[in-house]
């Protein structure tokens, strides 16, 4: 015999305006860095890795 229990959890998000503001400059920050870098590195390896990704999204590479 089995017995099977189920526990309900809750989430509250209790982020502040200004920590979600914080995450998302964070965030925007981060992308912007890695996209720069990848668009812009001379490593071989990094250019082949996102080559078609820039030229889909009409990011110069060269």
């Amino acid at each position: 015999m089995s017995i099977i229990s189920s526990t309900s959890h809750t989430v509250t998000s209790t982020a502040t305006l200004s920590q979600r503001l914080t995450a998302a400059i964070g965030a925007s920050i981060l992308g912007a860095c890695l996209v720069y870098f990848a668009g812009f590195s001379h490593i071989e390896a990094v250019h082949n890795a996102a080559h078609d990704t820039r030229h889909s999204a009409a990011f110069p590479c060269h």
